[in-house]
């Protein structure tokens, strides 16, 4: 084979790969895939006309996106969900989301000039027009990265990019306790409370999710 049939093979791989991964990465935040589900590579070998091979890389891929496990004789399962997972998925989105807005507001004060802000409110807007949840959910993804884009701090925004298929699966989660009506509506209010109070109001906000999944948490004397 030469390097140029090597290549385009390769390419066709890669696409493979991202087109079965797309599938079923919008299974699992759907939640027509439930969590511990077994994810097995004969059936999605068959159903989307891919090798094994083509299948395992993309079980792979959605393992390090945390929304798949590999389990020793068990095979690969969607991944579960529950308190210990959520408490340590708010922690460090807090962590990251605060200080990023702790940046930007110590930059731009309390009211960000139009070129920082014009990424959210876009996001906002399209979370306003949103006709279904999954998409409202990208969206949702969408404005609170822009809001974290606003520090300019690369590593910050990097470590916060790995959490994104992790967080869409919680707003899964988050979903019964909305209607997207109240979710722009939040939203809308955080925008201009990150601005006014600072890391303050992305804590609180991100406290009030993870609240409704386990409950509030106690606190110390």
């Amino acid at each position: 084979m030469s390097r140029a049939d090597a290549a385009a093979e390769a390419a066709r791989n890669a696409t493979a790969v991202d087109r079965v991964a797309d599938a079923v990465r919008d299974e699992i935040l759907s939640g027509r895939l439930a969590a511990g589900e077994p994810l097995r590579e004969e059936a999605a070998a068959a159903r989307h006309a891919v090798s094994r091979h083509t299948v395992r890389a993309a079980f792979q891929r959605l393992a390090s996106e945390r929304l798949a496990v590999a389990l020793p004789y068990r095979g690969v399962r969607v991944a579960a969900f529950g308190r210990d997972e959520i408490l340590a998925l708010q922690q460090l989105r807090s962590a990251l989301e605060a200080e990023a807005i702790r940046i930007a507001r110590e930059r731009y004060g309390t009211a960000w000039p139009d070129e920082v802000l014009r990424p959210a409110l876009d996001a906002l807007g399209r979370l306003a027009a949103s006709a279904d949840w999954l998409d409202a959910e990208r969206v949702h993804l969408e404005l609170h990265t822009a809001l974290v884009a606003a520090s300019e701090s690369p590593r910050i925004i990097e470590a916060h990019a790995a959490l994104g298929s992790e967080m869409l699966l919680l707003l899964l989660h988050v979903r019964p306790h909305y209607t997207l009506e109240s979710l722009v509506a939040e939203h809308r209010a955080l925008v201009d409370e990150v601005q006014a109070r600072g890391p303050d109001a992305i804590r609180e906000h991100l406290e009030h999710s993870t609240a409704l999944l386990v409950g509030p948490q106690p606190v110390n004397p």
